[in-house]
């Protein structure tokens, strides 16, 4: 009779040849448009693109070499081309502002509760000190009880004068 497998008993590790297959990460594509889209948007790209335009342009002009014309048509290769890069570019841009924007809402809602904390903070020092400055009002000053003190001194020195008996 075939063992039967125990439920409540980890299976047995087995080696396989093959490499584990590693789980595919659902942020990379978010990243890679990220990243790009941020290139997209740099001094450096723009540069570059206009570099690229300019020497197509310099090299395909009508009155240009012949024999080693790439687009032989008055730059219809150019246009698919910025056209093909637009239609790339586009939805990367979109997909990074969408990341861009779940991310600001975290943080706007994490400020939104830090905001709450702190205003509910404030109102309970200032009920404690409302409570202090209540309380303070029935606590004797030191100025109160040193003009008590000399009160209470000055009534035993007239009692004192009165009550000794007078000498001749």
């Amino acid at each position: 009779m075939a063992e039967r497998a125990r439920l409540d008993q980890p299976r047995e590790v087995r080696r396989s040849i093959r490499p584990r297959r590693r789980e595919p990460d659902p942020e990379r594509f978010g990243r890679f448009a990220e990243s790009t889209a941020r290139f997209l948007g740099t001094a450096t790209f723009i540069a570059w693109m206009t570099v690229f335009v300019a020497v197509w342009i310099g090299w395909n002009m009508p009155y240009g070499p012949d024999r080693h014309r790439w687009d032989d048509y008055p730059f219809i290769f150019l246009t698919l081309i910025l056209s093909l890069q637009a239609s790339y570019a586009a939805p990367l841009i979109l997909l990074a502002q969408n990341r861009q924007e779940a991310r600001d809402r975290v943080t706007q809602e994490q400020e939104r509760d830090a905001t709450a904390q702190a205003a509910a903070d404030m109102e309970f020092l200032a009920r404690e000190v409302a409570s202090l400055r209540l309380g303070i009002g029935e606590v004797a000053t030191r100025d109160f009880i040193r003009s008590e003190l000399r009160n209470l001194v000055n009534d035993l020195e007239r009692r004192d004068d009165h009550d000794e008996p007078e000498t001749p």
